[in-house]
């Protein structure tokens, strides 16, 4: 089983490269999944091919999917909604303005992602292509499963048990609405859905992220930072798809200038990503829409190479056990030590990348251990701790 998202900046392409990326896995024979993530859905328009809220065939061994919003939030936030919309009509807010406000940002893409859950354990598929959010959104959805987490492992808990053990004295001297247990198995089902979640994309094996640049400076400082954040939260990169490049055979001077440019930008992904595979598409002269464009999209983008089998992410996270201590490696790129930041706090240790921050549950064995030494060398965070038995 294989989750490939697809992401990038705003406008570089990927939708169509995510459409392109399915039909070619499902031309080499994978039962293959196409869904987004992105509240704007634009697959329907690119595949030229009605999709709904259900899985609908688009060709043989290709279903795709735009998921429906309000359909979600039924399923997975109905309850905590009702308490919620309880609350606030006691509160004197009540109507459509609390009907918006109790739909929180990320929440659209949240729900996408434990759809693709449910299809990556269906069994009814070999490999699902998610066509991601711009960036920042795609970031803010992939760290939601780690904060969400901690929020329910470390929090909730406590929350139920108070709950129960004051509510029948609250009964008493408030008519507010309290949640009852069902609110609480709600939220349950939730976390549930997102641990899973959580244990799909912590796996390289099975979730690898595949960017897609445009050959300009601002998309690809873009593509920079969001390998370094990928790498913080965990995610593996398999994959860069440099698109829009001008093709050799357009000659007229009037593109001299900007044929330079780009072979600048060129030269910088490549040595930038040198250590993952990078692909090229031109810039087509039609718009690529429609199942048999795409097709042709597809075949120059991998030409011989099986879109699924032949990339492959590996964890940016490890832990080696050397004589003298243990050491805790995080890759992050292109990451300067001014934008980092790390820090213990009790049997956690913290990781602040920019706007980002990260929470690594200390194992046991690591409990009793003091953080040493942390150091940043070539895109390579290494956190010592010591041995709890040595001499001090």
């Amino acid at each position: 089983m294989r989750i490939v998202l697809v992401t990038g900046k705003g406008g570089v392409g990927k939708t169509t490269v995510a459409a392109a990326t399915a039909l070619a896995a499902a031309d080499a024979g994978y039962r293959t999944m196409i869904t987004s993530t992105d509240p704007a859905h634009s697959l329907s328009d690119a595949l030229t091919v009605p999709l709904g809220s259900d899985p609908t065939r688009v060709q043989p061994n290709l279903d795709g999917q735009q998921i429906d919003t309000q359909r979600q939030l039924d399923k997975y936030w109905g309850s905590i909604r009702r308490q919620l919309m309880d609350v606030l009509d006691w509160g004197g807010a009540g109507g459509i303005e609390s009907e918006e406000f109790l739909i929180f940002p990320g929440m659209d893409e949240l729900f996408a992602l434990l759809e693709v859950n449910q299809h990556a354990r269906s069994g009814s598929y070999d490999v699902v292509v998610v066509d991601c959010a711009p960036t920042a959104e795609t970031l803010r959805l992939l760290s939601l499963p780690e904060v969400l987490s901690w929020y329910f492992d470390r929090v909730m808990p406590t929350e139920r048990k108070l709950m129960r053990a004051a509510r029948p004295i609250l009964s008493r001297i408030t008519d507010l609405p309290l949640p009852r247990d069902e609110v609480f198995g709600a939220a349950q089902s939730v976390f549930d859905s997102i641990e899973g979640v959580k244990e799909l994309m912590g796996s390289p094996e099975v979730t690898s992220a595949r960017l897609v640049v445009n050959p300009e400076k601002m998309v690809i400082d873009e593509a920079r930072r969001t390998y370094s954040y990928l790498g913080l939260f965990g995610y593996g990169v398999d994959g860069v798809v440099v698109n829009r490049v001008l093709p050799d055979d357009v000659t007229d001077p009037y593109f001299d200038r900007w044929r330079s440019i780009q072979k600048g930008h060129l030269d910088v992904v490549d040595e930038a990503f040198a250590d993952l595979p990078r692909m090229r598409l031109r810039l087509f002269d039609d718009e690529m829409v429609g199942v048999d464009r795409l097709r042709r999209m597809a075949m120059e983008l991998y030409e011989d190479l099986d879109p699924i089998g032949d990339f492959h992410a590996t964890s940016p996270f490890r832990i080696s056990d050397a004589e003298g201590g243990v050491t805790m490696e995080l890759e992050v790129p292109f990451v300067e030590k001014a934008d980092l930041d790390v820090f213990r706090k009790g049997n956690e240790l913290y990781v602040q990348l920019g706007p980002y921050r990260r929470s690594f549950l200390l194992p046991d064995a690591l409990h009793r251990r003091e953080v040493t030494r942390a150091r940043l060398d070539g895109g390579r965070l290494s956190v010592s701790f010591s041995d709890p038995d040595s001499a001090t």
